[in-house]
């Protein structure tokens, strides 16, 4: 038998159990931080070009946080009947093949982690000069190799360490947000209308393209809704938590998605915020006067260490678990004396280091977010092959998609059209996706054969 062949069965495997374990709020806090990152802070203002309807608006943000949503539940599913860390990668190895698994793995080993945490960590050292420089100048680049050194041997100690960073700071996130919106709803002199139900011509709006585009925008801020599912071998009792985390980390995000987005519509008329990045900034200069850019900047940077944080807790999982099965990255399952996988927390932390160092993330990250589309998409199909090969028949403890079949269908169809956008528009980056995916399966072959060598010459020497 080979190594991706050890854990076939779908039973926990023994070697990614631990004594020592996240819980389940840290789970959500997992959710919550990769989810609420820079992408609701940013996008309105592009929105609005084409969409001058507050009701559409927010039907966008509501639109794909029910898309999230039926991802969640889809995943929920598969988390509980196929408990193990690892995320796609375990979802696609025991569902199709271990070497579709593999691609998905390998994605997460180049740049499907390391990228968008460095964008990250780069993003928050820019609101952080942008809110201190006039008192202290910051090395853009210092600061984000400081946070993510820092987050990185936080998570490298020990699950303790690595569970109280994450749930502070994505409690101080929420918080920030939910303040945030608090301050505009009593403080704002001139309200603008913000309409809840449709009006003349909503209906049109709702179903053009320009809605469709914004869409796509929108369904990346939600992206992260399944992080959950790469810790799920270091969560208490994953066949009902992670369920329970998906669902609810999913919807806390919904609900402060819309908050928010109502909150900017409300402070700040359409025309200042049409074509803005910086719709945070504005709105909060806007409302708290010459100094809200700067309290802004460094609310927006606090933000953003809880999504770095985040990332560097659930990347390494999946190279945890391909450590496991494959002999030639052993060296990334090891664990310490807590329990952690140092080894793979280290080698994301300096894969997402050289990203900033050599600036070169920025023209990854689109067809890595197609490669990423692919593994969702063909994950959630997924549950339709595990409902055919073992039934809809309740294990004990495990949970079964609300409502099925309608949320992997429901999800499946606004990911095909998403990805064939993309294919369509930006076939660059579809090819560079489709290069990725083909060295990822030659990696796939080089490395069974690798194991299989190795596996002889054991055999020979006993």
């Amino acid at each position: 038998m080979t190594d991706t062949q050890a854990h076939a069965t779908g039973a926990v495997d023994p070697r990614t159990q631990t004594s020592a374990r996240y819980t389940p709020a840290t789970a959500i806090a997992v959710v919550v931080a990769n989810m609420v990152g820079t992408g609701v802070f940013t996008s309105l203002g592009y929105q609005i070009i084409d969409i001058k309807s507050t009701f559409v608006l927010l039907m966008l943000w509501l639109v794909g946080g029910v898309a999230a949503l039926c991802g969640a539940l889809t995943y929920a599913e598969l988390a509980s009947r196929l408990p193990r860390s690892g995320g796609e990668y375990n979802f696609l190895s025991q569902l199709y093949h271990p070497s579709i698994g593999f691609v998905s793995g390998w994605v997460s080993l180049t740049v499907g982690f390391a990228a968008p945490t460095a964008l990250a960590a780069m993003t928050f050292a820019a609101y952080l000069d942008s809110s201190v420089s006039h008192l202290v100048p910051i090395n853009r680049m210092m600061a984000a190799l400081v946070l993510v050194a820092v987050v990185t041997f936080v998570h490298g100690r020990s699950h303790k360490a690595s569970g109280g960073l994450q749930n502070w700071f994505t409690v101080l996130k929420v918080l920030l947000i939910v303040g945030f919106v608090g301050l505009i709803a009593t403080t704002v002199e001139a309200p603008q209308q913000v309409n809840l139900l449709p009006t003349d011509g909503d209906g049109t709006l709702l179903l053009s393209s320009a809605f469709a585009v914004s869409l796509i925008y929108v369904n990346y801020a939600y992206t992260g809704w399944n992080s959950a599912t790469y810790i799920t071998g270091e969560v208490d009792n994953p066949a009902r938590t992670v369920p329970m985390v998906l669902i609810g980390g999913t919807a806390i995000v919904i609900l402060l998605y819309l908050a928010l987005n109502a909150a900017f519509l409300y402070a700040v008329p359409m025309t200042e915020l049409e074509g803005r990045l910086e719709i945070g900034v504005v709105v909060a200069q806007a409302t708290f006067g010459s100094t809200g850019a700067l309290v802004m900047g460094g609310v927006l940077s606090l933000l953003l260490i809880s999504t770095v944080s985040a990332m560097l807790m659930a990347g390494p999982r999946v190279l945890q678990v391909m450590g496991e099965d494959f002999r030639l990255f052993r060296l990334l399952a090891m664990r310490n004396k807590s329990g952690v996988p140092r080894a793979a927390v280290y080698t994301q932390g300096g894969l997402t280091i050289l990203f900033i160092v050599t600036s070169t993330f920025e023209s990854v990250l689109v067809f890595s977010g197609f490669i990423l589309g692919l593994s969702s998409l063909a994950t959630v199909l997924g549950i339709f092959v595990l409902r055919f090969r073992k039934g809809a028949d309740r294990q004990a403890g495990s949970y079964r998609t609300w409502l099925f079949p309608l949320p992997p269908l429901l999800y499946s169809a606004i990911m095909i059209w998403t990805l064939s956008f993309i294919a369509f528009n930006r076939p660059q980056e579809a090819a560079i996706a489709g290069i990725i995916i083909a060295l990822g399966f030659a990696s796939y072959v080089a490395t069974e054969k690798f194991s299989s060598t190795i596996s002889e010459s054991v055999a020979k020497q006993e």
